[in-house]
């Protein structure tokens, strides 16, 4: 009986990982800005040449644009566009909607990848909790990246959360390894096994991205080639942060100071804001 080999997974040294951290920072602040920024009336667009612009700014490159093709420096999915949208000044954002945008930027050849949902102008109840609970699953699956720990307790992390929560769990995509390049060894699916799956260990950087929606966890690729939506139109959301795992646990690479709550309660290292 033949067994499967293990990806090969590039492991960070402790200064490698600061320098992700400092690729992180762009991108966290970036994230902040386009949801300060968002309103009524802008395009995804207008967003994107946001991102952009902040991105040069600080001295690094939109990890996106031109990834595949991909025409934009964020990707913005709205309302039941669960991944992947592209920025396009005919989509207009409505009060009542809400916006996923993912953001990633490489810093001196280092990336940082992460993704926040949010309303534009009033949100409604069930989009709130909805929000709330795809985030939560997010920092359940953040919660296994412990050395010695196996890389399926991260997926049941967040399965059994959005299940408790009665919310789908999309299966088709998931995260990923990060570092060098914006995508890496290890796939990190959203569902799983405790006790499965290679051991995760010092050094490795993962991309932790849950997505929840309203509706069934079905999907479909719409015919631009990129942009991910519900098969049944219900609304999703999508939250992601780049993590790495330390001897002192998960230390959250694109940690925003809004989040600074939140690891204190898990006990998680302090990233420095």
């Amino acid at each position: 009986m033949f067994r499967k080999a293990e990806p090969e997974v590039q492991i960070k040294s402790a200064d490698q990982i600061a320098r992700m951290r400092a690729a992180g920072r762009i991108v966290a602040r970036t994230l902040g800005e386009l949801r300060s920024s968002a309103r009524p009336g802008m395009s995804t667009l207008d967003l994107d040449e946001i991102a952009e612009r902040m991105i040069r700014d600080a001295g690094a490159v939109p990890s996106f644009k031109g990834y595949y093709g991909f025409p934009g420096s964020i990707c913005t999915s709205v309302n039941e566009r669960v991944v992947h949208g592209i920025p396009s000044a005919s989509t207009v954002l409505a009060d009542g909607d809400i916006v996923s945008v993912d953001c990633g930027a490489i810093l001196d050849g280092w990336h940082g990848d992460s993704a926040i949902t949010f309303p534009v102008g009033t949100p409604n109840r069930e989009d709130s909790r909805m929000m709330e609970a795809c985030e939560e699953s997010m920092w359940a699956g953040i919660a296994q990246l412990w050395s010695g720990r196996r890389l399926e307790d991260i997926g049941n992390a967040i399965d059994s959360y959005l299940r408790a929560s009665r919310f789908g769990n999309v299966l088709e995509y998931g995260g990923h390894g990060i570092g060098t390049q914006m995508h890496m060894e290890p796939h990190v699916p959203n569902h799983g096994k405790r006790g499965k799956g290679m051991k995760l260990t010092t050094g490795m950087c993962l991309a932790i991205e849950p997505m929840a929606t309203q509706g069934n966890r079905h999907v479909v690729e719409l015919d631009d080639g990129w942009t991910v939506v519900t098969r049944d139109g219900k609304r999703a959301a999508h939250f992601e942060h780049s993590v790495a795992i330390t001897e002192d646990g998960p230390l959250v690479l694109t940690a925003r100071p809004e989040n600074q709550k939140k690891l204190a309660e898990l006990g998680f290292p302090d990233p420095g804001f």
